[in-house]
């Protein structure tokens, strides 16, 4: 069958008219086209990969789930711009493979156990305790008050915003922890 460029076109239109009268029919109807089942909205973030500290901009729907990544032009580290990681977030935050909670390994044990949160934070802040308690130095060799724990450190991340770090410092520093760091640095 031969197939003129008059009758091409012909059988195009028939067939756009074809796959567009639902669309039509929806329209005439009262109904949108796409409706969207979920409300979606912006939020701004930092990628938190490197210490760069690009700028994102997320889009997230009603059950807070990321479902689109863009960069923010308004930042001054990536003027709207992503590296491959920074594209990931979306991957990293809907991972099915990311934790939701609390997994703990007794010493000497080979197997991993589920935890509740309210087991968790009384036994973060008692390990604190107890390390603070058996390292702490009042004073040094030249007889110096440092007031100072040298068995806990601190490492800060790419990923914390300002406020974020002041707080970190704040409450370091109040436990005597002089050993503070920053992930950029290492």
């Amino acid at each position: 069958m031969k197939l003129s460029r008059r009758d091409f076109l012909k059988l195009s239109g028939a067939t756009t008219g074809t796959l567009l009268l639902p669309t039509g029919v929806a329209l005439a109807a009262g109904k949108g086209v796409f409706p969207l089942h979920k409300k979606i909205s912006e939020n701004y973030s930092i990628c938190p990969y490197c210490s760069v500290g690009c700028g994102l901009i997320l889009a997230t729907d009603d059950k807070g789930h990321v479902v689109n990544v863009e960069g923010d032009p308004e930042n001054p580290h990536n003027r709207g711009a992503l590296d491959p990681k920074s594209v990931a977030v979306r991957q990293l935050a809907n991972s099915p493979l990311r934790l939701h909670k609390v997994l703990y390994r007794a010493p000497g044990s080979a197997r991993w156990e589920e935890k509740d949160w309210d087991w968790a934070l009384p036994e973060i802040a008692k390990r604190i305790k107890a390390a603070r308690d058996t390292t702490f130095v009042e004073k040094d060799a030249n007889g110096v008050t440092v007031n100072r724990a040298e068995g806990i450190a601190f490492l800060g991340g790419a990923a914390n915003n300002s406020e974020d770090c002041y707080l970190a410092t704040k409450l370091a520093r109040a436990l005597g922890i002089v050993y503070i760091e920053h992930q950029a640095r290492i």
